[in-house]
């Protein structure tokens, strides 16, 4: 007559109703105020009452046994387990919770208007854990469910292999759990576990993705050589999943194609210079943790560079292997297969290590540094000459005879000319003018006059004048 909402009165008797053991009256009360949800999918446990129902029933331990104490249950109980287990809930956990009737109760509520996660969950809190795996699959049930309705409280409660055991019974491929099994590895890396990351990608057979984790474990945190030098067996990690990955590779070109659909892909040439990245990286690390051991190492860079990075920290490690052993030298030999793989811009390093040792006043080791680079036998003609004009762009400091000895050793007069003029000696740049060819000699002299008359120096000016 007043026109209100009946549904709260409806859940109020249906509410009553189960709590006095009458369970069919009370489907029948909850069913004109219950609704199924618009959205199965919805990440969510369903409507207050329909919870408020789940959680009632779900207190109640009142287990009807099908043995010899049937006779304990009412008739409309018993009716009521009858009419439950006719329901096609064909996915029924083993263990005396199926006996239950509260339980079955429960499967009705929650199938009739719960979610797909309400029911998960439900399966999930009372170890049927397979259920609701088949529930997930048999709905096409999002991602998003499968997170947080089975795999967050798995790895919660450490059951974790559990759950691998289970996903490999039901599918031994792992093909039909790929999209889930993705989004589990997004989940613990937006989450920072890294650990379980690793366990689950060494389960879904992910080589390609596990290298990679074993790669940040390796890196993530180090603030030294001597640190990475305690993680190398990391290395060993990386090196043994790309070994496999390519097994596996080789193994399956030769069959019909296999389609593994969730696992990375790499190509066999890609997986073969990662490995040769991951040698490379031993051999670094083994040298630069001795060199901080001996006590050699100089260098204090913030950042800790390694091969895994862009290419300019693939540059910075070239540099810091030269710049950290007892001479440069020792360390060329690995800087220079490291400018080799990966293409890197080998002037621009060897630069930037000579002007390290100019800060070092090691005008001695740059000397070394140009007879590698020559030696090498991959410098181009001018690379020494280039070498040594940056280190004087980059400081006018060097004592006058380790300059006149770093410029002595450059090829080209034009550099060495260059290199004096840069100096401000004009009257050894005027001496390796005259002995040009002609031409070019009254060219080079009439500049160091025009630079000697804008410095004032009076005697290299009058010597210019006398030439010309």
């Amino acid at each position: 007559k007043s026109g209100l909402d009946p549904s709260g009165a409806w859940h109020a008797w249906g509410m009553a109703c189960l709590k006095a053991g009458n369970l069919s009256s009370a489907r029948e009360k909850f069913s004109r105020c219950l609704k199924p949800p618009v959205d199965l999918n919805q990440l969510n446990y369903g409507s207050r009452l329909i919870q408020e129902v789940i959680q009632y029933l779900e207190s109640t331990v009142k287990p009807i046994h099908i043995v010899d104490d049937d006779y304990f249950a009412t008739l409309r109980e018993l009716e009521a387990t009858l009419r439950t287990r006719s329901l096609s809930l064909e996915l029924m956990c083993e263990g005396k919770s199926q006996h239950n009737s509260y339980y079955q109760e429960c499967l009705f509520y929650l199938h009739s208007y719960g979610t797909n996660l309400a029911i998960i969950s439900f399966y999930m809190r009372h170890d049927c854990m397979r259920e609701a795996l088949l529930h997930l699959l048999n709905k096409e049930s999002p991602a998003e469910v499968f997170i947080e309705g089975i795999f967050v409280p798995s790895y919660e409660s450490g059951k974790l292999h559990m759950l691998e055991n289970l996903l490999e019974t039901i599918d031994p491929g792992l093909e039909s759990w790929g999209s889930y099994l993705i989004a589990a590895c997004k989940h613990l890396q937006r989450k920072n576990y890294y650990h379980i990351l690793y366990e689950l990608q060494q389960f879904m057979k992910d080589h390609v993705r596990a290298a990679m984790t074993c790669i940040r474990f390796f890196t993530h945190g180090a603030k030294s050589y001597t640190e990475l030098g305690g993680k190398q067996a990391w290395l060993l990690k990386i090196k043994d999943h790309l070994k496999v990955y390519l097994q596996e590779v080789s193994r399956s070109s030769g069959r019909k194609k296999m389609v593994f659909t969730f696992r990375k892909k790499m190509s066999a040439t890609d997986v073969s210079r990662h490995i040769n990245t991951v040698e490379l990286q031993m051999e670094v690390t083994k040298f630069l943790h001795r060199c901080e051991s001996s006590g050699t190492s100089q260098t204090t860079d913030p950042s800790l560079p390694t091969l895994f990075g862009n290419n300019n920290m693939k540059m910075d490690v070239a540099c810091k292997v030269m710049l950290e052993g007892k001479n440069i030298e020792e360390g060329f030999g690995i800087a220079f297969r490291v400018l080799q793989d990966f293409q890197l811009e080998a002037t621009e390093v060897y630069s930037k290590v000579a002007r390290q040792l100019v800060k070092q006043q090691k005008y001695s080791e740059i000397r070394q540094l140009l007879k590698c680079v020559n030696e090498s036998g991959a410098a181009a003609k001018n690379d020494g000459d280039n070498i040594i004009l940056n280190c004087l762009n980059e400081s006018k400091s060097i004592p006058a005879e380790d300059l006149d000895n770093l410029i002595q050793d450059m090829d080209s007069d034009e550099n060495k000319i260059q290199a004096y003029l840069m100096c401000n000696k004009l009257r050894s740049a005027y001496l390796v003018s005259v002995r040009q060819e002609a031409a070019r000699a009254v060219q080079l002299v009439q500049h160091v006059r025009q630079l000697a008359q804008s410095s004032g120096d009076d005697v290299v000016q009058a010597i210019c004048a006398q030439w010309l």
